[in-house]
């Protein structure tokens, strides 16, 4: 492997077990076992490395979501597999993430905001459009709103402030607001369809 590929596997690895503010570059090079000036021979600074570490987010999302698109047995499966997916990811991330990256990485956090605005709007876009299409999702939901709320509240998961721990899990929160916004907008059809995957769940 390359050296710099290790470093940036290693800080993705460190920043998502402990949040992007409790790493130091410090840290990163003694997991490594090198010396922090061979780290800024390939990386400027701790910025880089976030942005590096976003970069394998969105390209994972990416990947991940496309794979849904194509496994998916209709358009309210598409969107259990997601969930099970962010539920899967919430296991190895620090809760924290989103905030420390916001706050303190601000270019890295845009670089995030255009991923979420373009490639998770046509995501969830196109899933309603196929929702309607087969007849799960009610005619005349307004696509462009719901793809907007959806949006934003799929990552209510991460709003300490509304949604406090412990008495709210990130995982409680996505899948909560996941049944309502599917429920909410699902045909009879759909409904029966939601209730069949929220069963094969529980017997998991």
């Amino acid at each position: 492997m390359e050296t710099q590929e290790r470093i940036l596997i290693k800080a993705h690895e460190l920043f998502m077990r402990y949040g992007l503010l409790s790493v130091s570059m410090d840290e990163i090079a003694n997991h490594l076992g090198m010396s922090k000036k061979t780290i800024y021979q390939y990386y400027a600074d701790k910025d880089a490395l976030v942005e590096g570490t976003i970069d394998i987010e969105i390209e994972r999302s990416k990947n991940d979501c496309t794979g849904h698109r194509n496994q998916s047995e209709n358009a309210i499966h598409e969107i259990f597999m997601a969930v099970d997916m962010v539920q899967e990811m919430l296991k190895h991330m620090n809760p924290s993430l989103m905030f420390d990256l916001e706050k303190y990485h601000p270019k890295a956090y845009k670089k995030f905001l255009d991923h979420k605005n373009k490639f998770f709007h046509e995501v969830i876009k196109s899933n309603l459009e196929w929702g309607i299409t087969e007849g799960l999702y009610r005619e005349d939901i307004n696509v462009e709103l719901l793809t907007r709320f959806r949006l934003v509240t799929m990552f209510f998961m991460f709003d300490k402030e509304n949604f406090p721990a412990p008495k709210f899990t990130p995982g409680q929160v996505i899948a909560e607001i996941t049944d309502n916004f599917l429920f909410g907008m699902a045909t009879a059809k759909g409904q029966k369809l939601i209730l069949k995957y929220k069963q094969q769940r529980q017997k998991k």
